[in-house]
Protein backbone atom coordinates (compact mmCIF):
# COMPACT_ATOMS: atom_id res chain seq x y z
CA UNK A 1 0.00 0.00 0.00
CA UNK A 2 2.82 2.83 1.13
CA UNK A 3 4.49 1.75 -2.53
CA UNK A 4 1.32 2.26 -4.37
CA UNK A 5 0.69 5.33 -2.95
CA UNK A 6 4.39 6.98 -3.28
CA UNK A 7 4.49 5.64 -6.92
CA UNK A 8 1.03 8.18 -7.06
CA UNK A 9 2.38 10.60 -5.52
CA UNK A 10 5.71 10.69 -7.56
CA UNK A 11 3.84 10.37 -10.71
CA UNK A 12 1.33 13.51 -9.69
CA UNK A 13 4.64 15.15 -8.73
CA UNK A 14 6.32 14.07 -12.28
CA UNK A 15 3.30 15.40 -14.25
CA UNK A 16 2.76 18.69 -12.19
CA UNK A 17 6.63 19.33 -12.58
CA UNK A 18 6.36 18.97 -16.61
CA UNK A 19 3.54 21.19 -16.73
CA UNK A 20 5.19 24.03 -15.26
CA UNK A 21 8.37 23.53 -16.99
CA UNK A 22 6.15 24.20 -20.07
CA UNK A 23 4.73 27.51 -18.61
CA UNK A 24 6.24 30.56 -18.72
CA UNK A 25 6.64 32.86 -15.71
CA UNK A 26 6.43 36.95 -15.41
CA UNK A 27 10.09 37.25 -14.96
CA UNK A 28 10.95 35.85 -18.24
CA UNK A 29 8.59 37.86 -20.32
CA UNK A 30 9.74 40.87 -18.83
CA UNK A 31 13.54 40.14 -19.65
CA UNK A 32 12.53 38.72 -23.06
CA UNK A 33 10.78 41.86 -23.68
CA UNK A 34 14.20 43.75 -22.33
CA UNK A 35 16.21 41.46 -24.89
CA UNK A 36 13.41 42.27 -27.92
CA UNK A 37 14.36 45.78 -27.15
CA UNK A 38 18.34 45.91 -26.97
CA UNK A 39 17.93 43.86 -30.62
CA UNK A 40 15.65 47.08 -31.45
CA UNK A 41 18.08 49.26 -30.08
CA UNK A 42 21.08 47.95 -31.25
CA UNK A 43 20.35 46.39 -34.67
CA UNK A 44 17.25 48.33 -35.77
CA UNK A 45 13.91 47.98 -35.75
CA UNK A 46 13.89 45.69 -39.13
CA UNK A 47 16.00 42.91 -37.34
CA UNK A 48 13.99 42.49 -34.42
CA UNK A 49 10.97 42.62 -36.37
CA UNK A 50 12.61 39.61 -38.87
CA UNK A 51 13.95 38.18 -35.67
CA UNK A 52 10.46 37.88 -33.18
CA UNK A 53 8.55 36.80 -36.06
CA UNK A 54 10.29 33.68 -36.30
CA UNK A 55 8.13 31.04 -35.09
CA UNK A 56 11.12 29.18 -34.13
CA UNK A 57 13.37 32.09 -32.98
CA UNK A 58 14.45 32.71 -29.54
CA UNK A 59 11.68 35.14 -28.74
CA UNK A 60 9.22 32.16 -28.51
CA UNK A 61 9.85 29.54 -25.88
CA UNK A 62 7.49 27.22 -23.22
CA UNK A 63 3.79 28.45 -24.03
CA UNK A 64 4.35 32.00 -24.84
CA UNK A 65 6.08 34.64 -27.31
CA UNK A 66 7.06 38.35 -27.92
CA UNK A 67 5.07 40.68 -30.34
CA UNK A 68 5.69 43.65 -31.64
CA UNK A 69 3.85 46.77 -32.42
CA UNK A 70 3.27 50.75 -32.90
CA UNK A 71 2.25 53.29 -31.24
CA UNK A 72 -0.44 53.42 -33.35
CA UNK A 73 -1.97 50.17 -33.47
CA UNK A 74 -0.60 48.44 -36.21
CA UNK A 75 0.87 44.80 -35.20
CA UNK A 76 4.22 44.97 -36.44
CA UNK A 77 5.31 41.20 -35.43
CA UNK A 78 3.99 38.35 -34.23
CA UNK A 79 5.33 34.79 -34.40
CA UNK A 80 2.01 32.89 -33.68
CA UNK A 81 -0.29 34.85 -35.52
CA UNK A 82 1.42 35.67 -38.72
CA UNK A 83 -2.27 37.22 -40.14
CA UNK A 84 -2.21 39.92 -37.88
CA UNK A 85 1.09 41.44 -38.57
CA UNK A 86 0.42 44.25 -40.28
CA UNK A 87 -2.90 44.94 -39.30
CA UNK A 88 -4.66 47.74 -37.41
CA UNK A 89 -5.43 45.90 -33.73
CA UNK A 90 -7.11 49.23 -31.97
CA UNK A 91 -10.38 48.23 -32.27
CA UNK A 92 -10.00 44.24 -31.36
CA UNK A 93 -11.43 43.35 -28.07
CA UNK A 94 -11.25 40.28 -25.89
CA UNK A 95 -14.12 38.19 -25.20
CA UNK A 96 -14.97 40.20 -22.70
CA UNK A 97 -15.22 43.17 -24.78
CA UNK A 98 -11.53 44.70 -23.72
CA UNK A 99 -9.78 46.81 -26.00
CA UNK A 100 -6.78 45.17 -25.20
CA UNK A 101 -4.45 46.82 -27.62
CA UNK A 102 -5.78 50.37 -26.68
CA UNK A 103 -4.32 49.38 -23.40
CA UNK A 104 -1.46 48.33 -24.10
CA UNK A 105 -0.57 51.53 -25.75
CA UNK A 106 -2.25 53.30 -22.61
CA UNK A 107 0.41 51.22 -20.80
CA UNK A 108 3.16 52.07 -22.60
CA UNK A 109 2.16 56.07 -23.00
CA UNK A 110 1.48 56.61 -19.10
CA UNK A 111 4.38 54.47 -17.18
CA UNK A 112 6.20 52.88 -20.42
CA UNK A 113 6.06 49.41 -18.48
CA UNK A 114 2.99 47.21 -16.84
CA UNK A 115 0.95 44.49 -17.18
CA UNK A 116 -2.56 43.90 -18.93
CA UNK A 117 -4.84 40.97 -17.91
CA UNK A 118 -7.29 40.13 -20.38
CA UNK A 119 -8.30 36.95 -22.71
CA UNK A 120 -6.31 35.21 -25.63
CA UNK A 121 -5.75 31.86 -27.07
CA UNK A 122 -2.58 29.91 -25.94
CA UNK A 123 -0.66 28.80 -28.86
CA UNK A 124 -2.76 26.87 -31.00
CA UNK A 125 -5.84 26.68 -29.52
CA UNK A 126 -8.80 28.54 -30.69
CA UNK A 127 -10.54 29.31 -26.80
CA UNK A 128 -9.36 32.22 -25.37
CA UNK A 129 -7.81 31.85 -21.89
CA UNK A 130 -6.98 34.46 -18.92
CA UNK A 131 -3.73 36.17 -20.10
CA UNK A 132 -1.58 38.44 -18.82
CA UNK A 133 0.95 40.55 -20.49
CA UNK A 134 4.08 42.80 -19.96
CA UNK A 135 3.95 45.86 -21.96
CA UNK A 136 7.41 47.57 -22.48
CA UNK A 137 7.83 50.96 -24.29
CA UNK A 138 11.12 50.73 -26.18
CA UNK A 139 12.70 53.77 -25.13
CA UNK A 140 13.05 56.26 -27.83
CA UNK A 141 10.90 54.27 -30.57
CA UNK A 142 7.53 54.54 -30.40
CA UNK A 143 7.13 51.07 -30.21
CA UNK A 144 5.13 48.17 -27.88
CA UNK A 145 6.65 44.83 -26.95
CA UNK A 146 4.66 42.54 -25.19
CA UNK A 147 4.98 38.87 -23.93
CA UNK A 148 2.37 37.09 -21.74
CA UNK A 149 1.71 34.20 -19.55
CA UNK A 150 -1.42 32.32 -18.89
CA UNK A 151 -3.36 31.47 -16.16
Amino acid sequence: MKKTLFTAMMLIFLISGISLAGTATPDECIAKCKEAAIVITDKGPDAAIAEINKRDGNFVWKDTYVFLMDMDGKMLAHPIKSSLVGKNMLEIKDSNGKFLFQEFIRVAKTSGVGWVDYTWPRPGEDRATQKSSYILKVIGKDLILGAGIYK
